[in-house]
């Protein structure tokens, strides 16, 4: 039998409190203790601390959620709403707002891949939104 300080193996123990542990037991704790110690220098020596303060994004990762299945399924219910509204509009409106929203494209862009003016396609993709409103 090995008498151990428990104030030595467990932050918790302000005063000092001696126990008999068993030498299995004893060699256990002392080998977690060891463990610990490396592994707070591996990660100070290899700069593996985090912080949510350092501005690297990580505490968007924390804090992204995932959807549950209701949400999930109205998000799907509303991307098949928005698509049907989409294939609703004439084919020049609905190929405007495509390009402008899904494919990221400017006026300017579309209107050159198009031949027209831009101040075209921006009525357009205006019209096409006010159609999209009502049939959603």
């Amino acid at each position: 039998m090995t008498t151990i300080n428990l104030r030595e193996f467990f932050y918790w123990y302000k005063a000092n409190e001696f126990i008999e542990v068993t030498d299995e037991v004893a060699a256990e704790l002392r080998a977690d203790k060891s463990y610990e110690v490396n592994h707070w220098r591996r990660m100070k020596r290899n700069k593996a601390n985090y912080s949510l303060d350092a501005g690297d994004g990580i505490e968007h990762e924390i804090c992204e959620h995932e959807l549950s299945p209701e949400e999930s399924l109205a998000r799907i219910d509303q991307y098949r709403r928005l698509c049907c509204a989409l294939n609703r509009l004439p084919e020049t409106q609905g190929r405007r707002v495509d390009a402008y929203y899904l494919l990221d494209m400017s006026y300017q862009a579309i209107a050159s891949a198009e031949g027209v003016c831009e101040d075209a396609v921006r009525k357009a993709i205006e019209r096409g939104l006010e159609r999209m409103r009502k049939i959603f």
